[in-house]
């Protein structure tokens, strides 16, 4: 297979924190390699807040949200890479495999805090984790930097 067919599509699902963001580089890289289009996503996840409080936290994490697309868009930009950006509500791990899915991804990039010890036991079922384990197209996963 050459290496304009491996990868035409590539998801990038960023929550825009420092871990998500630590992939972005790989993800255009890879992009640019495979003259394929990125897919950035970022999913408001439902279980943020309670009922009472819903309309003005989701409101607030969809701002954070387009400004954490906004950055992959430019990042891409900078490269000559197509960016689409999505903005999906549900479940985060959920909402990334079926965006693999929609999009037809061939492989989906992402970052991780490389938690290690309590840490990682505290947050186990991290998003990163469950897409690895559930994800039919590959998973790259990057950690961020101390």
């Amino acid at each position: 297979m050459d290496r304009a067919t491996m990868y035409d599509e590539i998801l990038y699902p960023t929550d825009g924190s420092a871990g998500s963001d630590a992939a972005v580089a790989h993800a255009v890289s890879l992009a640019e390699l495979a003259d394929a289009r990125i897919h950035a996503l970022f999913v408001v996840d439902e279980l943020i807040a309670g009922a009472d409080r819903w309309d003005a936290v989701v409101e607030r994490e969809e701002e954070r949200g387009e400004r954490a697309l906004d950055a992959v868009a430019e990042a891409g930009a900078k490269r000559g890479i197509d960016v689409e950006q999505h903005l999906r509500r549900g479940r985060p791990h959920e909402e990334i495999l079926d965006a693999a899915t929609a999009y037809d991804a061939d492989l989906i990039v992402m970052g991780t805090h490389g938690r290690t010890g309590i840490g990682r036991f505290l947050a186990a079922g991290s998003v990163a984790e469950r897409v690895v384990r559930h994800s039919e197209p590959p998973v790259l996963t990057a950690r961020a930097r101390e």
